[in-house]
């Protein structure tokens, strides 16, 4: 009976092991596999047109993939800003877009026209914080945004003017086939100096910063 036991124990422990290896295995292949298609389409990571914060020196390039529809986009936008604080000087932080919402190709048409009035992120802050009015999945009301825009002094007649432009819907369409190259499934997503972010989460996304200073 006690032999018995043994062999259960040890059989149950065995999958164990095998099952955390398996896990460490993947994760490891994974990044691996990110490595190598961030690798094979640099180019692909940063455009011409792309939004950039910080300055132009800065020893490390942190490209986001992000979606203004995303609620884990905007939790992390408040992080992402502490640490362009933090690295003053030394990051540059580069906006990709990966519409995956339903309104989120109007957002992101919104974001694109206000550069022409050089208030890209202060665009991108209202949509950050109101969005689960104008955003919400279950009542969407992505029309609210022409309401909260002018909060910021946003010139909403001329955004609507602006946002038809089709060489917005040109960057939008280059960066959904980027991110596919890239094969981005979920926002945000970052590189760092062109390698990504194989584990998600606040402190990874630190360390793998501090060990590009």
């Amino acid at each position: 009976m006690k032999d018995k036991k043994k062999i259960v124990i040890s059989t149950a422990l065995a999958l164990v092991a095998m099952f955390v290896g398996g896990a460490i295995a993947y994760k490891f292949y994974d990044g691996q596999r990110l490595g190598i298609l961030a690798d094979k389409n640099s180019e692909r990571l940063v455009r011409e047109y792309s939004p950039r914060m910080g300055a132009n020196d800065a020893k490390v390039v942190l490209v986001e993939f992000l979606d203004p529809e995303c609620e884990s986009c905007r939790a992390f936008s408040p992080f992402v800003k502490d640490l362009m604080k933090k690295y003053e000087g030394k990051m540059q932080l580069v906006i990709r877009y990966a519409p995956f919402h339903r309104n989120s190709v109007f957002a992101v048409k919104i974001l694109e026209a206000a550069k022409k009035q050089n208030k890209y992120w202060e665009a991108l802050d209202v949509m950050f914080k109101y969005q689960p009015n104008w955003g919400n999945h279950q009542n969407p009301q992505p029309d609210l945004l022409w309401y909260y825009l002018p909060e910021v002094g946003i010139d909403v007649e001329q955004i609507k003017k602006d946002m038809q432009d089709p060489a917005i819907e040109a960057r939008i369409k280059q960066d959904v086939e980027d991110g596919q190259a890239l094969q981005i499934r979920g926002t945000p997503s970052f590189f760092i100096n062109g390698e990504p972010l194989n584990e998600f989460g606040r402190r990874q996304l630190v360390e793998a910063i501090e060990a590009q200073m």
